[in-house]
C-alpha cells in the first residue's frame, strides 16, 4: 500500500555524476518513490536553495564541492560571504555537493549513497 506522502522524496540529480547515479538506482531497485530535479538543467533559485540549506542545516559555503575545477579556477581562497555563495550557487549548481535527498523537512548528501535509507526509510 503506497501513501502519498511516500512521494515526497526528491533527488537532486546530475547524471554524469556516479554517486547520483548510485542513489537513484537503490532508490529504483527499493521502489522507493521519488521525484528526480536535474539540478543542472533546471537550477534552484534563491530561495528554493535557501529552504534546502536549512533542511539540510548547512551553510552555502559549506554545500560547494570544493573539488570542482570551476571552484579552484574562479573561488578558491577568495574571502566570499555567505549570501555571496549563495547567489554563486544558484548561478552556478555545478558547484552544489550532490546528491542531494530531500524529504518532507529534511534533506542531507548521500555520500556515500546508503545514506539516503536514513531518511528514506526503507532498509535492504
Amino acid at each position: 500500500e503506497i501513501f502519498m506522502a511516500d512521494f515526497e522524496i526528491t533527488i537532486y540529480h546530475n547524471g554524469a555524476c556516479s554517486k547520483c547515479r548510485g542513489a537513484l538506482e537503490i532508490m529504483q531497485e527499493a521502489h522507493i518513490p521519488h521525484e528526480v530535479r536535474w539540478y543542472l538543467t533546471d537550477p534552484l533559485s534563491e530561495v528554493e536553495l535557501q529552504s534546502l540549506l536549512r533542511k539540510l542545516g548547512m551553510t552555502p559555503s559549506a554545500l560547494v564541492r570544493k573539488s570542482e575545477p570551476l571552484y579552484k579556477e574562479q573561488y578558491e581562497g577568495k574571502n566570499i560571504t555567505e549570501d555571496e555563495w549563495l547567489k554563486i550557487l544558484a548561478a552556478y549548481p555545478v558547484l552544489i555537493e550532490r546528491p542531494i535527498i530531500e524529504k518532507g523537512d529534511t534533506a542531507l548528501i548521500a555520500r556515500p549513497p546508503e545514506r539516503l535509507y536514513e531518511i528514506a526509510g526503507k532498509a535492504i
